[in-house]
Formats: C-alpha cells, structure tokens, sequence
C-alpha cells in the first residue's frame, strides 16, 4: 500500500471496502482523490469514467432491460429481497463506510444502511402489487383497463449527503417495476457507490439469471451526468441535489421528452405554537436543525416560534446549541460531525455575515478545532426580525434562523413565503392549529408534519417536495408508477363495433 492510503483511517476504508467486495484496483492508483470529511486525509484513488464510458453503460442497460421486463415481477422482487439480506450482513460495514467518506455519526451512518434495507423489504412486497384498474366502459359487451408496463434504463443522480440511500429508493422499485438502473453518485462519496455495487453483484451472483448491466456505477464528474441525462436510451432520470442542477438537468430532459425526477432544494420551516409542548419541541427542532451537521435536504433551517412563548423557548434552545458535543463521528458522544469540505464552510460563514448585515443576532457558527483537516463548526441559531433574503436562500450547513410570530395565518404565510416546498413541521396541541397546517390552505410543501420536525422521513409516504424543489416523489406510497408506463386497454368480445359518445360510421 503506497504512502498516501497508509493513514489509519485509509486503511481502516480499504478493510471495509474489501469485506464487502471492492477489488483494490477500483480505489488504488486513480485520477480523483477522495477525501474524508473527518481529517481531510485521502481515503481513496477511484478511477473517473468518461462520456464514452456512461454510453456504453447504458447501452449495456438497455440490453438488460430488453431481458429484465420479461422476468414476472413477483422474480424480480426475488433479487430485490437478496440484495436486502445483502445489505443486512453488510449494515455495519456500509454504515461505517457512510460515515467515513460521508462524516455522519454512526448512528446515522448505520440509520441510512437500514433505510436501504427497509425500502427492499417494501419493494418486494410491491412486486407482487402492481396492478391497475378495471374502469367503467359505456359500450356492451367490452372491457376497458389499465396496464403497466416497465419504462425502460432509470438514471439515477445522487448527493453526497445521503450517498446510498437514495439509491435504494430508486433502484429497489425500478428494479422490481422492470428498469435496468445506471447510477451516477456524488464525486465526493464514491467509494460506498462501489461498495453498494459489490453487494448487489453478489445478490445478482445468488440471484443466478440477471442480466449483466442491470445494475452500473458510474464515477466521474460533471461530464458522466451530462452524457446520463442526454442518453435518448435513458426514460427517466432521477436526480438529487441543488436546485441550480435541477435548472441544467430539467430541460434537457424536457427537449428530449424524458421524465424528470428531481428532489433539489430545500428551506423548511416549524412553526412553535403557544399550546406546544416545549420538551418535545426542543428535541425535535434540535435533531432536525442539527443533525447531520445540518447537510440534509430536510434539515430545519427557520423556526417560527409564537411571541408568547418565544423568550422562555429560545434560551433553552440556545443551551442546547451550547451543549451539543461536536467533532469526529465515529465517537459515541458526539452528535454533530464534519461539514462535508471547506467550501460548505465558508459558504456558511458567508451566510451568518450577511445575517448579521441584515440584523440579526447570531450565536454559534465557529469553526470547532479538531484533529488533521476536517471542516467541524458549531451550529449557528440566528435571531432575526424579519425574512430577509438571506433567510429565503437555502445554506448547506447548521444554521437555525429564529423569528417571532403573533398568529397562525402570519406563521403559515412566512413558512410558505420561499422558493422550496420540500418539509416543514408544526408544533402544537390545537387540533384546530393541527388540522389548518396540513390542509389546502396550510403548508404548501410535499411534507407537512403535526408534532415532529421536517427531518427523518420513513420509506412508506411519498418523498419530496414543490416550487422549486422540484415536484418528484420517491420511496413509498405511489411513487413506483413513476418507473413504469401506463397502457389504457378497451377489449371488445362481442360481434358488433359500437363507437364511442354514440358516433356513427357505417359502411
């Protein structure tokens, strides 16, 4: 092992990404470093993939899928369930890989293992539930229905923030809804893409008849997704990240009549009403506001807390920002890990200056010394007195922005009153509070919670959110109709042809 992977937490990687199947040659000697957020040590050398690369993997998965659509479903959830034991014997490698290359806690590292892991369960439940519907025809003796059909070579683009859990959501039911699936992750969390890759190669070994190319990784820069998301041979493109991505992604799609999937920004809200419950407050807007170091897609970014109640609330909020232990993840104690780079940092400081410039009082945000390079910073709660535009701009990092409100129609508006409609959360115990948040004229985001914050969400509802976040949906509940292509079926088994609205054409 040359000089650069010779680092403990070099060689703790290599161990793991050996144990789960990795050759050597796939993480030694490549063009792209990758670096852990935990001491900015080089923990990988992958090898980038070209555009002409990305072409022959999805011709590969074309040819899959050409296969993959005529094994019956109920088979198809077979090789899901394989890869789900896969990823059971797996959990704590993986998770433990998640927060090498990722800097999440353990916990959330092993969290987002089991989050892969449920989502296959629910796939192959699924294969044996796609149906359609029998629906009412006007005309004797027919038959009308609806049939799906599987839609063709799924791209999928991840963050780094969840690096193989998002995968999961959409592999797992693409996989069982017929698709072959080409996945192009974040440049800077490749290394558990391979590691998933591995696993999955073993489930397909197991599996015995999979085609090859039903499953590929592709490592690469901005290049790969491009040529991804060109790819007439791809039908859908599932792609999670920034919402300036999303404005690259979306009308390429579009001129090409593809089908979009983005899950991009998002600016959440909870609103603190005067009946809430303080305790259960405090620790739901802690998690969801500093968890993963701020760096979720769901984190709580802005909290509306009522006048009432805002003095006494807010100090014990700040305590828990004093207290909250930050540094190296892998250290049971510690809840709040790395940024993921210094550019997330000082994109944050960028943002607490111009709160300050905008009035507001800001506690926390400073950079947490710790050992070798890692970026640690303590989570910033910023007071403010109004939305300012800095508030309306979503920051990738553990910045809380704290306003009063006086009643529920002020607070509903300020949470709705951003680009991003992804998450957002009420705390209360007025049923009538309760029910306004979640109605028509409530929170307009894809994600509305009653005694919860916007952070965490299950496998079983719907993910994602509108405006600008993009208006996709992964994960549970319907959302697996996004994979596949709906046929509308009128069967006549009589011997006259009568037509439609009673319309007339004899010859």
């Amino acid at each position: 092992m040359n000089a650069p992977f010779s680092t403990p937490i070099a060689v703790e990687t290599a161990a793991l990404l050996a144990r789960v199947g990795v050759p050597a040659k796939a993480f030694h000697g490549g063009d792209r470093a990758v670096r852990s957020p935990i001491t900015g040590e080089v923990i990988g050398e992958v090898h980038d993939q070209s555009a002409a690369d990305a072409d022959a993997a999805i011709r590969a998965a074309r040819a899959a899928f050409l296969a993959w659509r005529k094994v019956p479903a109920p088979r198809r959830g077979e090789l899901v369930r394989l890869l789900g034991e896969e990823l059971r014997a797996a959990k704590a490698d993986l998770g433990m890989l998640v927060t090498l290359e990722a800097g999440k806690t353990i916990s959330e590292g092993l969290g987002e293992v089991q989050e892969m892991i449920d989502i296959c369960d629910y796939a192959v439940g699924l294969s044996r539930q796609i149906f359609g519907l029998t629906v009412a025809t006007e005309r004797a003796d027919h038959r009308m229905m609806e049939t799906w059909h599987p839609l063709g070579v799924v791209g999928v683009i991840s963050a780094f923030n969840f690096p193989v859990a998002v995968w999961s959501w959409n592999a797992a039911l693409a996989l069982v809804c017929g698709d072959a699936v080409v996945w192009k992750p974040s440049e800077k969390t490749p290394l558990t893409a391979l590691a998933v890759q591995a696993l999955f190669d073993k489930a397909a070994a197991k599996f015995a008849d999979a085609p090859a190319g039903l499953s590929s990784v592709l490592i690469g820069d901005r290049a790969v997704g491009e040529a991804l998301v060109a790819s007439r041979e791809v039908a859908l493109v599932s792609a999670t990240g920034s919402t300036a991505m999303g404005r690259a992604v979306g009308p390429v799609l579009a001129a090409r009549f593809a089908r979009a999937l983005l899950e991009l920004g998002g600016n959440n809200a909870a609103i603190v009403a005067p009946t809430a419950d303080l305790d259960l407050t405090l620790r739901g807007v802690a998690f969801a506001a500093m968890g993963t170091a701020g760096q979720r897609c769901t984190t709580l970014r802005r909290l509306f807390v009522h006048e009432s109640v805002y003095d006494g609330f807010v100090e014990r909020l700040k305590r828990a920002y004093a207290s909250v232990s930050v540094g190296d993840p892998r250290k049971a104690e510690n809840l709040v890990g790395p940024l993921i780079d210094k550019a997330s940092f000082e994109g944050m400081q960028r943002a607490l200056d111009d709160a300050r410039a905008a009035g507001g009082k800001v506690v926390g945000g400073e950079r947490v010394e710790a050992a070798g390079e890692g970026w640690y910073v303590r989570p910033a709660l910023v007071e403010m007195t109004a939305q300012s535009d800095v508030v309306r701009r979503e920051t990738f990092a553990p910045i809380l922005y704290v306003m009063r409100y006086r009643d529920l129609d002020e607070a509903v508006a300020l949470n709705n009153d951003v680009p991003q409609g992804l998450s957002s959360s009420i705390f209360t115990n007025d049923m009538r509070e309760a029910e306004r948040f979640i109605s028509a004229t409530g929170s307009d985001c894809g994600i509305a919670n009653v005694n919860i914050g916007p952070s965490g969400a299950e496998i079983g509802g719907a993910f994602g959110g509108e405006k600008e976040t993009g208006g996709g949906r992964e994960a549970g509940s319907d959302s697996w109709r996004a994979y596949m292509r709906r046929a509308t079926n009128t069967l006549n088994y009589g011997t006259t042809l009568p037509l439609a609205q009673g319309v007339k054409f004899e010859i």
